[in-house]
């Protein structure tokens, strides 16, 4: 069953000669339960794709539905409640609130929801993510990776519909880089978590189910693994 459906998608800023075409007819669906990687060279359109389906940027032309919503459509106060409860975001800087604890940053969305956590939820979450020492400190306090891994419990917490990650390990070491990959499958593999990523590490593409490759704002490339 299809999660995502992108149909004929363009994303042209400024105009006239000025004009670039960050996508260009893009056509992508995307079925409940794949872990997709979208490769590209820098300028490929990549992380404009990866905005638009979270709400974050709107789209010139084209269609996409998420988990059956057109979030092209959506104003701006709806587009950040569908991103809080049906998308969970990681970014390559962890975006972290440096005054609140790792818990309060992991329980942001529900708490802005005033929704109440589920503590068995929580601990178990916590736990899959080498996070249960660490819900005290600060984000000073912690690593690089650990600070990636809270990132990611926030993005999880809501249980979203949609895991979209750009670059979530580019601004961390190789040993860093490979624990992140490694949590994201455990994510997908022991919860069927949806999960798109965004990078321009072959390596790590490589661990997906499929890889797709942007080109100019087009897709070039669409393969599975087997």
């Amino acid at each position: 069953m299809e999660l995502l459906q992108c149909t004929q998608l363009q994303k042209t800023y400024g105009r006239g000669a000025a004009a670039v075409h960050a996508l260009n007819g893009v056509d992508l669906t995307v079925e409940h339960g794949e872990f997709t990687a979208i490769v590209g060279a820098s300028g490929s359109g990549k992380s404009t794709l990866l905005h638009i389906l979270a709400g974050v940027d709107k789209p010139t032309g084209g269609t996409v539905l998420v988990d059956g919503v057109d979030v092209g459509r959506l104003d701006p106060t709806r587009a950040a409640l569908f991103r809080r409860r049906k998308v969970g975001l990681v970014y390559q800087f962890f975006n972290l609130i440096p005054t609140l604890t790792v818990e309060q940053n992991i329980l942001m969305p529900l708490l802005l929801d005033k929704r109440r956590p589920d503590p068995d939820e929580l601990r178990r979450l916590v736990s899959a993510l080498g996070l249960q020492d660490k819900l005290q400190a600060l984000p000073g306090q912690l690593s690089g990776g650990q600070q990636q891994r809270t990132a990611i419990a926030r993005a999880l917490c809501y249980r979203p519909a949609l895991l979209l990650a750009d670059e979530p390990t580019g601004n961390l070491d190789r040993k860093n880089s490979g624990e992140i990959l490694d949590l994201l499958l455990l994510c997908h593999r022991s919860l069927g978590q949806t999960i798109l990523l965004v990078t321009h590490d072959e390596r790590l593409a490589a661990q997906a189910e499929r890889v797709i490759t942007l080109s100019d704002g087009r897709i070039v490339s669409d393969r599975r693994r087997g």
